[in-house]
């Protein structure tokens, strides 16, 4: 960088004790370790107005000053994609994720993703790239749409991780499934684990799954057609798949899923489905499954947040 940036950051409970490089890894995370080191010994961090080495170890609420004399250089590359923002403060931002894009880069699928049209949206607000880098903290299957939400630093990463880890964040779903499903509402236990053979990602509730772990869905109907079902789904654990799978294992998939069909059954892999690379076909059909809402405790103001996303004009047809 030619010019000389300067940025301040205070000392959380949680990060008490870790050496200086690590304290400002966490906190500019574009930053990989061996390159905050030598910003470090440059002479550039100071705590409490008073230059350290490296094996400084902080303490809870110093003031840790540090002068960016190198670029970042673990970034996601920014792109200007479109990004439809329903939420957003210092600490965080959610979106309402089109169906058909993945949210993170993932093997030779570096570019495209919700991740990258996040990293743009944060360079213009910082006006520096890669100051601030997207946290994703759940995820969406890639035909899934709905609210997404991305932490835009360390303490709000770490906190909103511990609640969805500790099942404290409410989802709620739309699905349309196959089929007329008679009861008005009703709760689905069944434990889900990898389906059995070969190494397969894909989940299953059968009794024969690899590592079950328990599950379990409530839903209740929003409206009934003639071949098919709205629902409301909220689940109460955190499994991969888990609406998907849970409402194929009562014999009402979601409609246009790919691989999970009723009763269990996996569907054939479609030859039109994307390439390795992430490509996809511009035919390609969604499944109808939308994350309508979520609600959280917000990780600095400790309120409630909760962040709804329109129904997508698709799903209505």
């Amino acid at each position: 960088m030619t010019e000389i940036n300067h940025f301040a950051f205070s000392v959380h409970a949680a990060l008490h004790g870790i050496r200086i490089d690590s304290f400002l890894v966490r906190q500019l995370r574009n930053y990989t370790p061996f390159r905050m080191q030598r910003i470090v010994r440059s002479g550039a961090v100071s705590v409490d107005g008073q230059p350290v080495e490296l094996a400084h170890r902080v303490r809870r609420d110093e003031r840790v000053t540090v002068r960016l004399v190198e670029p970042p250089d673990k970034l996601f590359d920014p792109e200007p994609l479109p990004l439809d923002v329903l939420f957003e403060d210092d600490s965080l931002i959610a979106v309402n994720k089109p169906a058909g894009l993945i949210a993170h880069p993932v093997g030779r699928r570096q570019t495209g993703t919700l991740c990258n049209a996040i990293q743009h949206h944060l360079d213009r607000q910082t006006g520096l790239r890669g100051i601030l880098r997207p946290g994703i903290v759940h995820r969406l299957d890639r035909l899934t749409s709905g609210v997404l939400v991305v932490a835009k630093d360390f303490l709000a990463h770490k906190r909103l991780s511990i609640q969805f880890q500790r099942n404290q964040v409410r989802k709620e779903y739309l699905a349309v499934v196959e089929g007329v499903v008679e009861a008005d509402s009703g709760e689905i236990d069944r434990p889900i684990g990898l389906l059995p053979g070969g190494n397969s990602i894909l989940m299953t509730a059968r009794p024969d799954a690899r590592n079950p772990k328990p599950a379990r869905t409530r839903f209740e109907v929003v409206q009934r057609f003639e071949r098919t079902t709205l629902l409301r789904a909220v689940p109460l654990t955190g499994r991969i798949h888990q609406i998907r799978v849970h409402l194929s294992a009562i014999g009402h998939p979601v409609v246009g899923d790919e691989f999970y069909g009723p009763y269990g059954e996996i569907r054939a892999v479609r030859f039109d489905r994307p390439r390795g690379d992430g490509a996809r076909p511009e035919n390609e059909t969604r499944h109808l499954l939308h994350a309508a809402e979520i609600a959280f405790e917000h990780p600095v103001t400790r309120t409630t947040v909760t962040v709804t996303a329109p129904l997508p004009k698709g799903f209505h047809a």
